[in-house]
């Protein structure tokens, strides 16, 4: 039997015990009943509160959501109960606001009660069409304005199907035909508009997903000179398999080394299979669904050369560009300004500064890529049409995502320092739902 030198095992057990720490420290994850109990707390909680200041923010006494099963409205899928995977047969939903201060009135026109939400008000005995009983409900309601989820500018609030909204319009009684109006703003700040105990969990759901992007980019993980990108990529889909969670979106790595060509900054298409070496900067970007809520992280890990202690400066030096560009960026922030008004001031500030910027911000929540004010695009950074006038609303959050070009001597070339936080913006400050980069996570850390 081969003896093992002494330094060779002195490193396998500080792996061992580096793994065992960082599994240790990984936060809670709820259990699936525990976790459905959370979702419907916070969805009553909504359907009380944010659904009756939407309606009456924008003047409306109705509003009326349509799905079929497997092509849900966006909206309407957020308001099933959590047991719910999808729509039933055809699912329709109908807020009325009777207005004097009155409760905005939840009604289902559907064969069953929508969980403990919505209760049916259809009975397919008395009356078998299912449009014709939303056009009586309608007609006994008479509303002044009725919303439908339909938006040139928002997918997520484009929800409705030209079948169901053919069908809705020809059996609408006609006097109510021209009291049809987009609800663009009431599905937005639907999505967009997060509760105090959301703000609050946001934050545990945050740390379950930078511990794992920590785990990730680690020696726990990467063996430079063996492991390739698209080896990382997979860790971080086995590892939120392993924790019972879900990425919305498959995880990016790619690198960037000093004798390579510099980065083309196209962000369109995906990163090839690199093998991980020593002096690279690894980029990765990596999200979580948890509690319906979502994530999104971009971080960045050097490897030490062999003989190197630490980060050499030039990059530490970028990082910190890529800092103080997000501080410019949080720094526009203002309730009721557009997102293209804040991309254009933050620019403008970065160039004043000598920081070569690319902003391209956006909503999260529901969806990663969730809905509200656009900040630039990565391939549009004049403005982006529709999206980008949108304003913003307190009690919401956001991604704030973007790159900083900067030269760096020790490679004798340009890095985009690439960054993703998710923050909330309160009505008057932004604050990092679980801090930031700001330092660069070494490879490996002992």
């Amino acid at each position: 039997m081969k003896i093992l030198s002494g330094s060779i095992l002195a490193i396998l057990l500080t792996a061992v015990l580096f793994t065992a720490e960082i599994h240790a420290r990984q936060a809670a994850v709820l259990d699936l009943r525990t976790q459905a109990e959370v979702i419907d707390n916070w969805l009553e909680h909504r359907l009380d509160t944010i659904v009756p200041e939407l309606m009456r923010r924008e003047d409306i006494d109705m509003w009326i959501l349509v799905a079929r099963e497997y092509n849900e409205d966006p909206v309407l899928l957020t308001m099933l109960p959590a047991t719910w995977h999808a729509a039933r047969r055809r699912t329709i939903l109908v807020f009325h606001d009777p207005g004097e201060g009155r409760p905005v009135e939840r009604i289902a026109v559907a064969r069953y009660n929508i969980g403990r939400f919505f209760a049916s008000a259809w009975d397919p005995g008395a009356q078998p069409d299912q449009w014709v009983r939303l056009a009586e409900i309608v007609a006994e309601k008479n509303p002044t304005r009725i919303a439908l989820n339909y938006s040139p500018d928002f997918g997520l609030a484009d929800g409705i199907a030209w079948t169901d909204y053919t069908e809705l319009m020809d059996n609408l009684p006609s006097r109510y035909r021209n009291q049809i109006v987009s609800a663009e703003n009431l599905a937005v700040g639907w999505l967009e508009t997060r509760t105090p105990d959301e703000m609050a969990v946001y934050r545990h759901i945050n740390r379950i997903a930078h511990q794992i992007v920590e785990e990730g980019l680690s020696e726990n993980v990467i063996t430079p000179g063996i492991t390739t990108t698209a080896d990382v990529q997979w860790w971080y889909r086995e590892r939120v398999r392993e924790l019972g969670l879900q990425v919305w979106f498959h995880p990016s790595v790619s690198v960037q080394r000093s004798e390579a060509p510099e980065h083309p900054g196209d962000f369109s298409g995906p990163a090839g299979a690199d093998v991980i070496r020593p002096g690279d900067l690894i980029h990765m970007d990596f999200g979580i669904t948890y509690l319906r809520l979502n994530t999104d992280t971009q971080r960045m890990a050097y490897v030490l050369r062999p003989g190197e202690t630490e980060v050499p400066r030039g990059l530490v030096d970028a990082l910190a560009a890529g800092n103080r560009l997000q501080n410019i960026l949080t720094g526009e922030f203002r309730t009721g300004r557009t997102g293209n008004e804040i991309l254009l001031s933050a620019l403008q500030m970065a160039e004043a500064e000598g920081i070569t910027a690319t902003i391209y911000t956006h909503p999260i929540g529901y969806q990663g890529h969730g809905a509200g004010p656009t900040i630039g695009l990565w391939d549009q950074q004049g403005g982006v049409p529709g999206k980008g006038d949108y304003p913003l609303y307190p009690n919401t959050a956001h991604s704030i995502e973007l790159n900083a070009e900067v030269f760096v001597p020790e490679w004798n070339r340009n890095v985009r320092i690439m960054l993703e936080e998710d923050a909330i913006f309160d009505g008057e400050t932004v604050y990092y739902i679980d801090g930031r980069m700001t330092e660069f996570y070494v490879i490996p850390r002992f």
